[in-house]
């Protein structure tokens, strides 16, 4: 068994900043000799979800004799973990959003790795770059990247070949296939072109105009732009050409029912859709008026919080599925999600499958979300509501920019404090 004196260090220091912590979150057999340790998996996925994590914990616990995972699912499951810090019922394992990482560090949360990964000779390099860096903070390392996604274009292929349109490529192919497949009934939009619904995903579609969301000393904003007002103009056109309509398919999944004919979506999405049996097809996202690609990773990893019991089962745990390829791909087979293990991505089950190859092509430009403190808050409290204000014909786009970037920038500047 591995000693917990390798981070004992880390540990300790975390743990008196919340209190000598009790047992709870994993109470361990193992010095009794009574059978494997328990190790305690915290994360936020529900349902069909939660059954997917506790079989990849059962395959692990398969494997050897030391552990036994189970996984207990939260909601709200990084509020909850900062009350069993408080409470000393921390877990041992938690499914982590990656992008909160910074958020929680400096709240003592969770336990640094980098003597795991020195004594095990863990090559970080095997992760999607993007992906390894949320989970760095300080040069310090606070977890491995797990599952890793984009968003991608869908688009209904009997649609659009009925349209005789080819997959978009560019800004300006997205518009004419969404005018060819839109349709109407009776003056009603009954078939969309496009998905328009999603103004949080407006930082992809600034990339690929060839600007970004903040300045480069992180200080300010920068959507407030000729490229940012380019990305709102190219929207208008797409309501002014009528390929869709605020609400227009809520409370459904009008993709998969066919009547959107094209959207962004990611990997999440595939089981609903074969389900579903429409007929689909993904492509990389199109490229900006100058050529300018642009995408965002999101997705998951694995950290240990600070006074975990059984770090060590965790950290075999942990590394037992994010640097063994085949696991990754073995969770894919039934969850759908690309593994963040560069390796495990490019497996032939991604690459020889038309549903994964766009994604995949993607990751390679896929960028995450900054890290800025503050950057959440401008995302969602400044620019997202001036842009749903803007798409609900409340304001043009140069005032619902403008406006943001006021917001935006006070938010910065107070975190900055």
């Amino acid at each position: 068994m591995r000693s917990a004196a390798r981070i004992t260090g880390a540990l300790a220091a975390a743990a008196l900043t919340v209190g000598a912590l009790s047992a709870c979150g994993g109470a361990s057999d193992g010095g009794s000799g009574g059978g494997p340790e328990e190790v305690t998996f915290w994360g936020s996925w529900s349902g069909a979800q939660a059954k997917q994590l506790q079989a990849q914990a059962d395959a692990f616990n398969e494997s050897q004799d030391e552990y036994e995972v189970t996984y207990v699912g939260q909601e709200l499951v990084e509020e909850k973990l900062l009350t069993a810090l408080a409470s000393g019922s921390v877990p041992d394992v938690v499914l982590w959003d990656r992008y909160n990482t910074p958020l929680y560090v400096p709240k003592n949360a969770l336990a640094p790795l980098d003597e795991y990964i020195e004594a095990d000779g863990v090559d970080t390099a095997q992760f999607y770059e993007q992906a390894m860096g949320e989970l760095v903070v300080e040069g310090e390392t606070y977890g491995l990247p797990l599952l890793v996604d984009n968003r991608s274009l869908f688009y209904n292929t009997e649609l659009l070949a009925d349209a005789g349109v080819e997959p978009p490529t560019d800004w300006d192919s997205l518009k004419e296939a969404a005018e060819a497949v839109t349709e109407h009934d009776g003056g009603k939009l009954s078939v969309a072109g496009f998905a328009l619904d999603d103004p949080g995903l407006f930082n992809i579609w600034l990339r690929q105009a060839g600007g970004q969301m903040f300045a480069d000393d992180g200080a300010t904003t920068a959507f407030n732009s000729p490229e940012g007002l380019e990305v709102l103009e190219f929207w208008q056109g797409l309501l002014d050409a009528g390929v869709y309509e605020q609400g227009f398919g809520e409370g459904v999944d009008s993709f998969a029912e066919g009547s959107t004919a094209i959207k962004y979506d990611g990997p999440w999405a595939l089981t609903a859709l074969d389900e579903a049996e429409v007929a689909y097809g993904i492509a990389q996202p199109p490229v900006g008026p100058d050529g300018d690609q642009g995408a965002g990773m999101g997705g998951f990893g694995l950290v240990i919080p600070s006074g975990a019991q059984n770090p060590d089962g965790a950290w075999e745990f942990m590394k037992w599925w994010t640097t063994q390829p085949a696991n990754g791909v073995d969770f894919a087979k039934v969850s759908g999600w690309i593994p963040a293990n560069v390796e495990a991505a490019n497996d032939p089950y991604f690459t020889d499958d038309d549903r994964y190859q766009a994604f995949i092509e993607t990751m390679e430009y896929a960028q995450v979300r900054s890290n800025i403190p503050g950057a959440s808050d401008v995302e969602g409290k400044a620019l997202i509501p001036a842009l749903e204000k803007f798409l609900g014909g409340e304001t043009d786009a140069a005032t619902a920019l403008k406006e943001a970037q006021e917001l935006g920038d006070r938010i910065l500047a107070d975190n900055a404090q």
